[in-house]
């Protein structure tokens, strides 16, 4: 007979792992290209993030090699791709205008401590606690948030965007059908990259989206007092950078484990990110955190199973902007578009939101899974939308738990017995006073608990108020049937109200 654990090594070992990658030339080509696939669907994405936390472009493509490169010897989730990202550009964004790009980099770099210690302390078994409904809630907010980023690039452009974009999702579309030897978005930004040049088609191209490097990247020591001013004045955009960071990496690891199902170490995964966004800050990159859209082209979309694609999406990325610079510059817009529409397409949870699903749904699962999308659409905060959607959850499963409890009272021989059954804790022991009959019952009163367990200090006084008034009324009351571990926590606590 053989048994299971979360601590056993074998659980977490990678499958396929990079060494029977290597020596499968079927399977290593198809992580090189889901690479390249990768690596030009994060030139875009890395400018536009840039812009956003109003730093050069360069900024953001130096985070992003510098990130898929390192995560990919670091991390503890193969295939997974960490690079420069929205979320984490977002809320840094009002640095560098505010206080210059030397706090900039000073606050990236202290983003990565935070989550070093924080993945030192564990944070990432915190994991356990995110429902499925806030899962649910996250990928379909991501998969909305990827789809809507895609509208200035459709909007106030040449009509000729719009049938070049169909044309790569058919590409994509049909491609699997065929073979799946080469990744369908790789061939379809091949195919619509070959129709703009052969007729001359005029339209944006990721050439205009900004200047792309020319160089490697340098050591960048930011040149700030190290003093608490400066400490206060960039921990809290350091620390929400890296709470931020953590929560979508780690929910993207979580989702591509499931994807793939396989395991991953979500603890090696946090201090890993915070490394990465050192070494990412160290060189001027804007620091980053998991990608899900790209992840997903990674997975999903081109079939990669090893670290293997996450180092070749960071080489080539470096090697497309710097090295083919000039010919990465013409390839339009569309085409990556495409496959950033057939991403956001395949990542959103369509079986959520079925009619046959919402109505076999418990009524509380979907209003915290809608919960967490519209938290999410109005911050433009994953974490805000996670951390919102656990306290809604949280609040419904102790409502319905509140109303588990059940207190039956049964009177014979001059006792009155209360057999009390369900899960005492705060919510539900608030109303236990309530239910007992102190005036009319006889003089010895019993209470039987073996029907349930006591969680809190809550119950404790609760049980505690009820002898008082008992005792008000000249009544006895003897508590029977704890478990040990309710009998051991209302000794400890039992009295200490008064």
């Amino acid at each position: 007979m053989s048994t299971a654990s979360v601590d056993d090594p074998a659980r977490y070992r990678p499958n396929p792992s990079v060494l029977t990658a290597l020596k499968s030339p079927r399977m290593l080509t198809r992580e090189v290209l889901a690479g390249l696939v990768v690596g030009l669907a994060l030139i875009p994405e890395a400018i536009a993030f840039s812009v956003i936390a109003g730093v050069d472009p360069k900024v953001g493509l130096f985070s992003s090699f510098i990130m898929a490169v390192s995560i990919a010897f670091l991390g503890g989730r193969p295939a997974m791709v960490t690079a420069a990202t929205g979320a984490v550009a977002l809320v840094i964004a009002p640095v560098a205008p505010t206080y210059g790009i030397d706090y900039f980099i000073a606050t990236v770099i202290l983003a990565g401590v935070f989550q070093v210690i924080l993945g030192v302390l564990g944070v990432a078994k915190l994991m356990r606690f995110i429902p499925r409904s806030v899962m649910v809630g996250f990928v379909n907010s991501l998969a909305i948030f990827v789809f809507s980023s895609q509208f200035p690039q459709l909007i106030d452009v040449p009509w000729l965007v719009y049938p070049l974009v169909a044309l790569g999702i058919a590409v994509m579309i049909v491609m699997p059908r065929i073979t799946r030897v080469i990744p369908a978005p790789l061939v379809s930004v091949v195919i619509v990259t070959g129709v703009v040049l052969a007729f001359a088609i005029s339209v944006p191209t990721v050439g205009d989206q900004g200047e792309l490097p020319r160089s490697l990247p340098s050591l960048f020591i930011p040149n700030v007092p190290l003093t608490w001013e400066t400490f206060t004045i960039i921990a809290p955009y350091a620390l929400a950078v890296a709470l931020v960071g953590l929560m979508e990496s780690l929910l993207t690891a979580k989702l591509v484990d499931e994807i793939t199902d396989t395991h991953s170490r979500k603890g090696r995964e946090a201090w890993a990110q915070g490394v990465a966004n050192i070494l990412s800050g160290a060189f001027g990159g804007m620091g980053g955190c998991a990608v899900i859209g790209q992840t997903m082209i990674n997975v999903k979309e081109s079939g990669a199973r090893t670290r293997i694609s996450t180092f070749c999406a960071g080489v080539f990325l470096f090697l497309l902007v710097v090295v083919f610079g000039d010919f990465v510059a013409t390839i339009p817009m569309a085409a990556l578009v495409a496959v950033m529409i057939m991403v956001a397409i395949g990542a959103f949870d369509w079986h959520s939101v079925r009619p046959s699903t919402l109505k076999r749904m418990p009524k509380s699962e979907t209003f915290v899974m809608v919960s967490t999308v519209v938290l999410v659409l109005l911050t433009h905060n994953l974490a805000v939308g996670v951390v919102g959607g656990v306290l809604v959850a949280s609040v419904l499963f102790v409502r319905r738990v509140a109303h588990l409890v059940d207190v039956t009272r049964v009177v014979s021989d001059g006792v009155a017995t209360y057999i009390v059954t369900g899960e005492l804790f705060f919510a539900s022991s608030n109303d236990l006073t309530t239910l007992f009959s102190y005036s009319s019952d006889p003089v010895r009163v019993v209470i039987d608990l073996s029907g349930s367990h006591v969680w809190d200090a809550s119950t404790v006084a609760a049980l505690d108020a009820i002898e008082t008034k008992y005792a008000a009324y000249g009544k006895s009351v003897e508590i029977v049937g704890m478990n040990d571990a309710s009998g051991v926590f209302h000794g400890r606590l039992s009295g200490g109200f008064e």
